[in-house]
């Protein structure tokens, strides 16, 4: 006979556990390790709050002091694997099982503890996938999140970095599982309500505040010539061709050289009111002088940036704040605002192949993909048109369907004169180590729309069959393998369609591409155009 209310039953019988330590909801500090030890059973599914900026750092360092002879074969659910806590948990083993969105700075590590047999992934997800899983085919036991500030009865308050944590609470809390927060500090008074008491079990004030990634903060002095020279062609042979209004810009300097052009070469060309109006990011530093000039209407954020709080206050007629006028950022809400709302994705990645298929998973690296596979390619569930949407159908059928835009942007050689076009994705023969289902590809070639390189652009949705996308990327490929196979009629042949197009048809020249262009040459300037209100990270202003 099935026994109903197993899941609630186990929660009751795990906080009476704990009881005589905490004060109602507050862990005591000193407490943490050991009331972990008995909230947490073995082979318990557990979300660590990890995003691309807000790590839920306190807790994540109690974790990894759990004795592994009494806990382990944790099922681990981190959206970002940014700390190098996250993979001690899998060194211990306390830890076995993972599920993950992205992982740039951990990213060789796992290679390592997957050839050790410590780690064994479940699924590389996008952040969508991954939040979606939560309610579906993945139950969580218990979630350790981080937030600004709680009162004592738990309501918490996430300020600028709300990020994922309303999404993996309500997964757990409505599902009997036990939700855990990290604060800064614990208050009689909360600036805002962003989580009510009643998802949260328990609260712990940290020994120190979680810790913040400036991860979207670039400094102009390092945007380069053919970065700008490859923006020029962007924006000229692509924003302005499509009349695009709303975008996502991914992180990297060739999407922050395009931002700190639009007060200028933008400006050039009459295009303020008739392009990038509409934005899907976090609050991007180089964005502040198109701000200023009056370039941008709207910018819904997955996050906040370090150093950029009170500029958002003071600009709330762009960004979502509340009544205490901090920003309001949701992972989640943003993720499917840059999938179904918005007309196009700009990225990058580490390697593309001969068809435009490309990843971030290279050779003793899984980075992972974070949010690019769910922005970077044509949704079939779309049913609203803008112009933009459009203008890339191919025929006059009333019913085909328009397209979204997915550019990648990247230069043919990376560092070390290593070719970022090469015949076949690293990611093949990375995820058949891995024992993945299917190799890990980031955006699959058929959704790429646009290719930018420093040689030109490849209008890839113009194409009609694999082997003539092929013959695009070949002659935007520069001195790559593949870019040598471009032949002299092939690319008269693909001008002439326009098909591709180099600087020179587009009109621009490319000793214009100069560092004079940018809007903002440096971090103090992005400092002046905020009027004093940015704060860049110490670091950046060394």
């Amino acid at each position: 006979m099935t026994q109903w209310g197993t899941r609630k039953q186990e929660k009751i019988s795990r906080k009476l556990s704990v009881k005589d330590i905490t004060d109602n909801k507050v862990i005591p500090t000193k407490d943490i390790v050991k009331v972990l030890g008995l909230l947490i059973k073995s082979n318990d599914c557990v979300a660590l709050e990890g995003d691309n900026q807000k790590q839920a750092t306190f807790l994540a360092k109690a974790l990894n002091q759990l004795n592994p002879k009494e806990i382990n074969g944790l099922h681990m659910v981190i959206s970002s694997m940014s700390l190098p806590e996250h993979l001690e948990i899998f060194e211990k083993g306390i830890a076995k099982k993972l599920d993950f969105a992205y992982a740039g700075p951990q990213s060789k590590k796992i290679v390592e503890l997957i050839e050790q047999k410590k780690i064994e992934i479940n699924a590389i997800n996008t952040y969508l996938e991954l939040y979606s899983k939560l309610f579906v085919d993945i139950s969580l036991n218990v979630c350790l999140i981080a937030a600004d500030k709680a009162d004592r009865n738990g309501n918490l308050y996430t300020g600028p970095n709300t990020e994922e944590t309303p999404t993996i609470v309500e997964a757990t809390a409505f599902k009997g599982g036990i939700v855990i927060a990290q604060v800064n500090e614990i208050v009689d008074e909360l600036p805002r309500i962003d989580i009510q008491s009643e998802w949260v079990d328990y609260i712990v004030e940290a020994d120190e505040p979680y810790y913040l990634e400036p991860l979207f903060t670039k400094d102009p002095q390092h945007i380069t010539e053919v970065q700008i020279l490859m923006a020029m062609m962007t924006i000229k042979g692509i924003y302005q061709k499509h009349n695009l209004q709303s975008l996502n810009h991914g992180v990297g300097f060739n999407t922050a050289a395009i931002e700190l052009l639009l007060p200028t070469y933008g400006e050039s060309l009459g295009l303020k009111g008739k392009i990038c109006s509409k934005w899907v990011l976090n609050p991007h530093p180089t964005l502040i002088p198109a701000i200023e000039s009056g370039w941008v209407d709207n910018i819904c954020a997955f996050g906040g940036e370090v150093g950029m709080e009170e500029y958002v206050k003071e600009r709330s007629d762009i960004f979502f704040t509340g009544v205490d006028g901090a920003l309001r950022s949701n992972r989640t809400y943003a993720q499917m605002a840059g999938l179904y709302a918005a007309d196009a994705f700009v990225g990058a990645t580490l390697q593309m192949d001969k068809y435009g298929n490309s990843s971030t998973v290279t050779k003793g690296r899984l980075t992972g993909f974070g949010g690019a596979p769910n922005m970077g390619h044509n949704p079939g569930g779309r049913r609203h048109s803008t112009d933009t949407w459009v203008d890339l159908k191919q025929d006059d059928n009333y019913l085909t369907p328009g397209r979204k835009i997915v550019i990648q942007m990247l230069e043919t050689y990376k560092s070390g004169n290593k070719p970022i076009i090469v015949d076949q994705l690293d990611a093949v023969e990375v995820g058949k180590e891995a024992n993945l289902a299917v190799a890990p590809v980031m955006i699959f070639g058929e959704d790429v729309t646009h290719l930018v390189t420093e040689e030109g652009i490849a209008y890839l949705y113009k194409t009609k069959t694999p082997e003539e996308r092929k013959e695009a990327i070949a002659a935007v490929a520069g001195v790559t393998n593949l870019g040598k196979t471009a032949t002299k009629e092939s690319i008269i042949r693909l001008r002439k369609q326009g098909i591709i197009a180099y600087p020179e048809d587009l009109g621009i020249k490319r000793s214009d591409a100069k560092r004079s262009l940018l809007a903002a040459k440096n971090m103090n300037d992005l400092v002046d155009w905020s009027k004093g209100l940015y704060n860049p990270p110490a670091k950046f202003m060394k």
